[in-house]
């Protein structure tokens, strides 16, 4: 029996007819509204124009990273270009596997309302529907594997080397998209010791203090960028 409506309006990019129709009934199912499925990121793109004309813009888009007609890089680079046109628009990627140059090039900019995750997580029905409701409502869902290949990457001696390997894990937690609580639960410790180490991660950044979600997406902008 589908769920209550919870008002998140998802458009879904996907050449596969079959894994676009299975993503259209499991997010149905669960209450959200799938207004539009598209095969290509030309498609999606003049969907989303269409849309934005009747000001029936959705929350969030869910693509594939390889779309016709090459299949290498057409979805990634149409949700790159929904994000200029449409910044309000959240987009939640789905690949085969980590890519870390699709990945950095979706990042690049603000977090905010932006998910990389790999199609296996679509199977934890659960994690993936709250994930694209995350997304919807600006939040971040990354991969913990796209997670663990950025910070793996090469990068500078900088000011994640102040961090302890708790705060790392902590700031990890916080690229993934996790709250503080989903924090707690992960690392089987009380929400008042997580708190201190975003407290701790902000002031060794250096980031002063203002809202608590500003100072959160230039956290884990230092993070990944790092």
């Amino acid at each position: 029996m589908t769920q209550g409506s919870t008002g998140v309006r998802v458009v879904i990019a996907e050449d596969s007819v079959l894994l676009r129709e299975g993503l259209t009934r499991l997010l149905t199912d669960r209450g959200l509204d799938v207004v539009g499925g598209v095969g290509d990121g030309e498609e999606l793109l003049t969907l989303l124009a269409g849309l934005a004309a009747r000001g029936e813009l959705p929350d969030v888009v869910v693509a594939d990273v390889r779309m016709p007609p090459t299949h290498t890089d057409e979805g990634v680079r149409a949700c790159v270009e929904l994000r200029r046109r449409h910044p309000g628009v959240g987009t939640l990627v789905l690949s085969q596997y980590v890519e870390e140059r699709y990945a950095s090039e979706l990042l690049s900019g603000s977090t905010q309302g932006v998910g990389y995750l790999l199609k296996d997580r679509v199977a934890d029905v659960r994690e993936f529907v709250e994930a694209v409701r995350r997304v919807a409502q600006g939040g971040t869902a990354l991969d913990p594997e796209v997670v663990a290949q950025l910070l793996g990457r090469s990068r500078r001696h900088d000011v994640l080397d102040g961090l302890t390997p708790r705060e790392r894990e902590v700031l990890g937690l916080m690229a993934e998209g996790r709250t503080n609580a989903a924090i707690a639960r992960q690392l089987v410790v009380s929400d008042g010791a997580v708190e201190k180490h975003v407290s701790n991660i902000f002031m060794k950044l250096g980031l002063t203090q203002s809202s608590e979600d500003h100072r959160r997406v230039l956290a884990v902008l230092t993070y990944l960028n790092s």
